[in-house]
């Protein structure tokens, strides 16, 4: 697998790209496997609303370090 320095690092949305580029890109991998039906629980019918939880150092520093906006875009696509 080939990586360029430009997948390793990365500039995010806050001060803290550690908080910022993770949860943007699993929120977009979650986004991704929702769309595709792959992940999908039988009988689930159509999603009409999604709540996102942030844990651990993520949810102390959410808000200071735009965690929550990082999500949001990363949910966006």
């Amino acid at each position: 697998m080939f990586l360029s320095v430009f997948d390793i690092f990365k500039i995010g949305v806050g001060p803290s790209s550690s908080h910022t580029m993770g949860p943007m890109v699993a929120a977009a991998r979650f986004l991704d496997n929702l769309r595709s039906g792959t992940e999908k629980i039988p009988g689930a019918g159509q999603l009409f609303g999604l709540r996102a939880s942030l844990h651990g150092s993520l949810a102390f520093t959410g808000k200071g370090h735009a965690t929550d906006r990082a999500v949001i875009l990363g949910l966006s696509g």
